[in-house]
């Protein structure tokens, strides 16, 4: 992960966080995902979806004790910054 747990995330922080786990997740480089491309464009099916979401609780369980995106809240992400904005909203970063 290139995300540097140490220091305070910020929301370009949440962006690599979000990018490196897809592009794990998907087996593509994260320089290859766009902040503005949909999952379903990135070829991200629910089971793609799944592990991003329990992927992101791990790693941001250190800035946020119990962090937790809730199932029906998942439903509304479509898009890399979708999950961005979630993160970042939840974690109130700007």
């Amino acid at each position: 992960m290139s995300a540097d747990t140490t220091a305070p995330l910020d929301r370009a922080g949440i962006l690599v966080l979000v990018r490196d786990q897809l592009a794990e997740i998907l087996e593509k480089s994260p320089s290859d995902i766009a902040e503005d491309v949909s999952f379903e464009d990135l070829g991200a099916d629910s089971l793609a979806l799944i592990e991003l979401v329990e992927g992101l609780e791990e790693s941001l369980s250190t800035y946020s004790a119990g962090f937790h995106i809730d199932d029906e809240d998942l439903e509304g992400l479509a898009s890399v910054r979708d999950a961005v904005n979630y993160v970042a909203l939840k974690l109130q970063v700007s």
